[in-house]
């Protein structure tokens, strides 16, 4: 491999909480290691473009706290032909770039591997997305603000369901995994979770909901994972409308707040080591891997198996979650 001089770092895909505290981390760390910093806008599409920034140590201050990305962020259809990460590649290499630092999810990732081996350019890889669910780190960069985000979102809804005997059927991100639907719904004391890893029986729910409201249990929340095999907040509110109408029901999707606001401590401290061991693990002269933390400590894990292997759910929570709500 030769030597690193020049690196740039993206985020790809879709925005997560703590992105910025990231892009900090990279920066700064990679400064400090005597590497010259610059940063792709729009994630590959700057790379495509040639939208390249150089970045140095001021040009990150004061955005270890806001939502979003100050990179900006998007989903390059072009980067997956070959042309254009042909182009892509000749473009960094007319601006003297060496390697990446990319911070995403599923696609980014796979974007990234694809480009390393076709023309060897040394990538690392950071867990930026809300939905947890990439194998190699117990947490990505996101997630947790996504779920402080929910929870206060459902201790506001709850007040109203108390207030007016209603039922809640509240729809979160997650269509491939339920870590936001499942933290969250523990965190809210729900009534009910329904998450893709786990079937969902509508006639055993509706069972459930006639006991509570025989013990006068006359409001409550449901927490759904928007790729819950349900069909989702709407159908589920259909089926309870249709064979237990004693509940007034109210559905509400939470969308796209999920993703924004200002990144809790956990995941900032979180994108900062991340961020940090991107740079060192550059430095050491790894590639094609992406930096996790478990059982707190910076693990590596090849793109294609952080790709392939989803991490697993703990569904004893589901258990637990059914026990504390009676």
């Amino acid at each position: 491999m030769k030597d690193i001089k020049k690196i740039a770092v993206l985020t790809s895909g879709g925005d997560a909480p703590g992105m910025n505290a990231a892009i900090r981390a990279v920066v700064r760390t990679g400064i400090n290691e005597g590497y010259q910093m610059y940063g792709s806008m729009r994630g590959y599409q700057g790379l495509i473009d040639g939208e390249v920034i150089p970045l140095g140590s001021r040009s990150v201050s004061n955005i270890i706290q806001r939502g979003g990305t100050i990179l900006k962020s998007a989903r390059c259809k072009a980067f997956y032909e070959k042309e254009g990460r042909q182009k892509a590649f000749e473009k960094m290499s007319s601006m003297g770039i060496d390697a990446l630092v990319v911070i995403g999810g599923d696609g980014t990732f796979t974007g990234a591997k694809i480009f390393g081996k076709e023309f060897g350019v040394p990538i690392i890889g950071l867990p930026g997305t809300i939905d947890n669910d990439l194998f190699g780190t117990d947490f990505t960069i996101g997630y947790d603000t996504a779920v402080n985000t929910v929870m206060e979102a459902v201790d506001k809804l709850r007040d109203t369901a108390s207030s007016h005997d209603r039922l809640f059927i509240i729809e979160v991100m997650g269509r491939d995994a339920g870590f936001i639907a499942l933290r969250s719904g523990i965190a809210t004391g729900a009534e009910m979770i329904l998450i893709p890893e786990s079937p969902t029986y509508l006639d055993e729910m509706i069972f459930t909901l006639e006991k509570d409201w025989k013990k006068n249990k006359t409001s409550g929340i449901i927490i759904v994972a928007e790729g819950d095999d349900s069909g989702g907040a709407l159908e589920v509110q259909k089926e309870i409308n249709d064979k237990f109408p004693n509940y007034e029901t109210r559905v509400t999707i939470l969308g796209h707040i999920q993703r924004g606001g200002s990144p809790t401590a956990m995941d900032r401290v979180l994108a900062s080591r991340l961020g940090n061991a991107a740079i060192m693990t550059l430095k050491e002269g790894a590639s094609g891997v992406m930096v996790g933390l478990v059982d707190n400590e910076i693990e590596l894990t090849s793109f294609e198996k952080s790709i392939k292997h989803h991490q697993n759910i703990n569904l004893e929570l589901l258990d637990i979650a059914k026990v504390l709500s009676i």
